[in-house]
């Protein structure tokens, strides 16, 4: 993969944050909504979502009149101070061995712009939030996290359970847009090599057995059943597990969580996933990726975990090989 960054910024950047970053340290991957709320002055909270359309709406939440509980009808409104990352500004085209492969990450200086303009800043740590309302829009923030990552940003960390969680937990939100402004975040380094796979990564790891090749999509499409419309071939890389969404999440009061360690080891281990060796994750086009990719590098500490970006948009463009179609009766 393309490098993504000069020398010479990379150092810079990275000595802005490492004065800085110490000011509040993240407690992990994950932080549950009492830690955001007892650390808000200390973080920038980014909400990442699908559609900006909910940023101004107010939420719906019922309140049992027996038990007292809350449960979230409909996701609206944000934290205070929050700033909007829209995910499709988020990925883009990239040329690609003479193919023009969409919903990629971008390059290093239009990732800075989209993050800058969002008005994100350098050097203090970054806490990103989903809606919060499936394993899909979870994934939403888990991906953001990864491309985070690829351009050398270790202060970040998901609010499990998203904004849904909080509003279940009857915190404030405001339904105001706020006032625009430019951050100063940059990129502080390429750790492409550490989490991003290509197409012929993932073909050498199925050829020699050298890597797991994690599917996440569901069994429909891992199968052969059915197809998103922006891939060209139905079925799966040959000698790839399944890790389905809906093995990512459980739902609390209309949140939707990510689970324990040790429910995701069982998990694994029970799809034919050696948690703890090699493997790279893939989707339809890099999204749904993102969710096993987290658990089992972020979650279960695996160092040999990455994402196959184009995933099978991309293997099925080049016309690589597949298996286990199913043929319809």
């Amino acid at each position: 993969m393309k490098r993504f960054l000069a020398r010479g910024a990379a150092i810079a950047a990275f000595t802005l944050q490492a004065l800085t970053a110490h000011a509040a340290a993240l407690p992990g991957p994950l932080v549950d909504s009492q830690w955001l709320a007892d650390h808000l002055a200390d973080v920038q909270v980014v909400d990442v979502r699908g559609s900006a359309k909910s940023w101004t709406a107010a939420p719906e939440v019922e309140t049992d009149a027996k038990t007292g509980k809350r449960k979230l009808v409909e996701v609206g409104g944000h934290i205070a101070g929050a700033r909007l990352l829209e995910m499709g500004k988020l990925r883009g085209e990239r040329q690609i061995a003479g193919q023009t492969v969409k919903y990629m990450i971008p390059e290093q200086a239009v990732f800075e712009k989209t993050v800058q303009a969002a008005g994100i800043d350098a050097g203090k740590p970054i806490v990103l939030v989903s809606t919060g309302t499936s394993a899909e829009t979870t994934d939403e923030a888990l991906r953001a996290y990864w491309q985070f990552k690829v351009f050398g940003d270790d202060q970040v960390a998901v609010l499990n359970g998203g904004m849904a969680d909080w509003l279940v937990a009857g915190r404030p939100v405001t339904t105001e847009a706020g006032a625009s402004r430019t951050g100063t975040w940059v990129a502080t380094a390429d750790h492409s090599a550490r989490y991003f796979a290509s197409s012929d990564d993932v073909a050498k790891a199925a050829a020699a057995h050298s890597a797991t090749l994690v599917d996440a999509r569901d069994s429909q499409q891992y199968h052969g059943l059915s197809k998103r419309d922006y891939v060209f071939g139905y079925g799966h890389i040959e000698g790839a597990k399944q890790y389905a969404p809906d093995l990512m999440t459980k739902t609390e009061g209309g949140a939707v969580k990510l689970l324990s360690p040790a429910t995701y080891r069982a998990l694994m281990t029970a799809q034919g996933i050696d948690p703890s060796a090699p493997a790279i994750t893939y989707c339809n086009s890099g999204h749904l990726a993102a969710g096993p990719w987290f658990v089992l590098s972020e979650v279960l500490k695996n160092p040999n975990a990455r994402l196959y970006d184009g995933s099978m948009h991309e293997w099925t463009l080049e016309k690589r090989p597949l298996a286990g179609a199913v043929p319809l009766q």
